[in-house]
């Protein structure tokens, strides 16, 4: 799905954590037949998002690597030990004027669809919402999609939980779509890898 001339709709995939709950580089396992990050990277382009930011940090080096010969624009957080806000501030920061909205997703939940994605972008421009949240039953949660007028507030967020403070400032000016609550699975521990190579894929 093509951007719009003059309405293009961004992705950031948050990918710069060190993973210490799994022990290895969790963005490196493979699930499906790549890797998780390229599989995000991979899904993000394909929904149309342009231009794709992935946010690196831990193993920057060994991570680049996966996205060879994808459509995106990887950039660094030196400071990705410092939290996932300045992993934000820095996707935020490299995305270009011509950006009207970024969806913000992350690179460790595999059953976030490309649907789902280009279903936040849908939702935007047909209701022309500032903010698309994705809910899960009763939990909100990535990916979200963030209007201009937002980014200066979200780049500004501070701590863990940061773009669900905005998300709390500006719930009455939010369009929400429900997804099953399955597909809110990300992969954090081992167990959680095992569960989720245990599913089908669900696209």
């Amino acid at each position: 799905m093509p951007a719009e001339r003059g309405r293009r709709i961004a992705g950031i995939v948050l990918a710069a954590g060190t993973s210490s709950r799994m022990g290895r580089n969790k963005l490196l396992l493979q699930f499906d037949g790549e890797s998780l990050l390229r599989g995000s990277v991979r899904r993000a382009i394909a929904a149309g998002l342009d231009p794709v930011i992935v946010v690196l940090g831990h193993e920057g080096d060994r991570t680049r690597q996966e996205l060879d010969g994808l459509s995106c624009t990887a950039v660094v957080n030196p400071d990705y030990n410092g939290g996932v806000h300045l992993s934000l501030r820095t996707g935020i920061a490299a995305l270009p004027e011509t950006a009207e909205a970024t969806v913000v997703m992350l690179a460790d939940m595999p059953f976030v669809t490309t649907n789902m994605l280009a279903t936040l972008v849908r939702r935007h421009r047909d209701s022309a919402a500032p903010l698309v949240v994705s809910q899960y039953g009763e939990i909100q949660a990535p990916p979200t999609l963030y209007a201009r007028p937002l980014f200066a507030e979200l780049a500004s967020a501070e701590g863990p939980g940061c773009g669900k403070a905005v998300v709390r400032r500006h719930r009455d000016e939010a369009s929400v779509l429900s997804w099953p609550a399955e597909r809110l699975d990300d992969v954090d521990v081992p167990d959680d890898y095992d569960r989720a190579k245990s599913r089908i894929p669900v696209g």
